[in-house]
């Protein structure tokens, strides 16, 4: 394929040669070959093509089907109300009666139950879950069918009140799939999303993976349902698991709570193993308390290439030296700024503000930095994110730690680098380097002015094109 006429490395015109999986030529006016099909791009920025270094990939394609229970699309009790109630009338087969919500939020109707569900919906098994991932609301017909063979293996996993079970499960994901059943999500409608994004590429986050979803990963890319490369994180049954196509081990994911955090000398043994099985870590973050732990575990340990602290939401000064000492990258969601911003102006003391989802204060400080959208618990689209990494503005117009902003091209580059060990900065398109390209409808020096606005018009994976406007 030829390339015509596209903006490259940030003001270049040049025609972009592939051949397979790479980049070939590069320069002005390249005469086609034989055979070799055009692409005019008419003056629009030609990107490497967008990583997506933390989303749940299985998840966000079982969103795809769910209600939206939460900000910004539900924001009353009354709109979460009616929206149940609307789907609760639409007919439905008999083995496929539940609603699936997701995204809910306290803000809409405070400490959601099952008696509210069931007022809403009495008729059909309700499950919910909350936009942090940690819980899920039932009503009373959800509990019935989940909990005929038994409750969960942990107790505090179903909060009780004087005894009786209040619809709240906490941590049972594993759990309720059980119970639920059903073979895993097909992933094409999730891959088309994201190549319409510009994305070539995701890291699958999601601590619980273990050697059944790393083949489903590798089944959906043989079967071209994923067409992006993906690296996989998840337990430590992946020590020994191949790279298959596109679909490759990513780090061991440790997924920590401040509520129960695990014996320091047993967690540290457990970065280890995972670094004597050639695999960094990736440790799950989002107090002060849980970073300090992981990252005093890591120095304890030693720290290798690759190793990586998820959210780092909440990163006062006093620790960010901590994560620099030890070479640590910070992949981080600065689209919740954007999504929960206005709840984080009502929830977090004013001190701790201007720590939340940094940007430029971990770049002075020295630590490398990568992003990801955590869809489906953020909006997959990363031009949102990369817009609130510049401006810091939530959805209601208030800015959250102005001081923390990005350039549109440090924000460009969070999205980029090596998927393994992310943080490096963007990649330049020349001979030699992967046909993983995203093409813009506009050159980079209007579209960096407002990169909410921006549209893709054709995305290439190893130099195929996947999706075209």
């Amino acid at each position: 394929m030829l390339i015509r006429a596209a903006e490259i490395n940030f003001g270049t015109t040049a025609d972009v040669r592939i051949d397979g999986a790479r980049v070939t030529a590069v320069g002005p006016d390249l005469t086609p070959l034989p055979g070799e099909s055009v692409l005019d791009a008419a003056g629009g920025a030609l990107l490497p093509g967008l990583h997506d270094h933390h989303i749940h990939l299985m998840s966000l394609a079982r969103s795809l089907e769910s209600l939206r229970c939460g900000p910004p699309e539900v924001a009353t009790a009354a709109d979460l109300e009616r929206r149940l109630r609307e789907r609760a009338a639409l007919k439905v087969e008999a083995e496929d009666d539940w609603i699936r919500g997701i995204g809910y939020h306290e803000s809409v109707a405070g400490e959601l139950d099952r008696d509210w569900l069931d007022r809403a919906v009495p008729s059909r098994p309700v499950r919910i879950q909350h936009r942090s991932g940690r819980l899920w609301i039932l009503n009373s017909r959800a509990l019935e069918r989940l909990t005929s063979a038994g409750p969960p293996p942990h107790p505090a996993q179903l909060e009780r009140d004087v005894g009786r079970m209040t619809g709240r499960l906490y941590y049972a994901d594993d759990w309720l799939q059980t119970r639920l059943g059903g073979p895993p999500p097909r992933l094409a409608r999730v891959s088309a999303l994201l190549a319409s994004l510009g994305v070539t590429g995701a890291t699958d986050t999601t601590w619980r993976n273990t050697l059944r979803e790393y083949r489903h990963f590798s089944e959906a890319a043989a079967h071209h349902d994923l067409l992006q490369e993906v690296i996989v994180m998840g337990d430590a049954s992946l020590d020994q698991a191949p790279d298959v196509g596109e679909v490759r081990r990513g780090p061991a994911k440790f997924h920590l709570r401040e509520s129960s955090l695990p014996d320091f000398d047993t967690f540290r043994a457990s970065l280890d193993r995972s670094h004597a099985a050639g695999r960094p870590v990736a440790v799950h973050c989002v107090t002060v308390t849980e970073l300090v732990f992981a990252a005093t575990a890591v120095a304890t340990s030693g720290s290798r290439r690759g190793d990586r602290i998820e959210h780092a939401s909440l990163a006062p000064p006093d620790v960010l030296p901590l994560l620099a000492d030890q070479g640590l990258t910070v992949v981080t969601q600065p689209n919740f700024i954007r999504e929960r911003g206005d709840a984080y102006v009502t929830d977090v003391p004013a001190s701790d503000r201007p720590w939340l989802y940094r940007g430029r204060g971990f770049l002075e400080a020295g630590v490398a930095l990568a992003a990801g959208t955590d869809a489906p618990f953020g909006d997959p689209n990363p031009w949102l994110a990369m817009q609130a990494a510049v401006d810091r503005r939530t959805l209601a117009g208030a800015t959250l730690g102005a001081a923390e902003s990005l350039s549109p091209e440090q924000a460009l580059s969070l999205f980029s680098g090596d998927p393994i060990a992310p943080g490096g900065g963007l990649r330049r398109i020349e001979p030699g380097t992967h046909a993983d390209l995203c093409l813009l409808d506009r050159p980079w020096s209007v579209a960096r002015e407002a990169l909410a606005a921006v549209r893709v018009t054709a995305t290439l994976c190893r130099g195929r094109v996947v999706w075209r406007c």
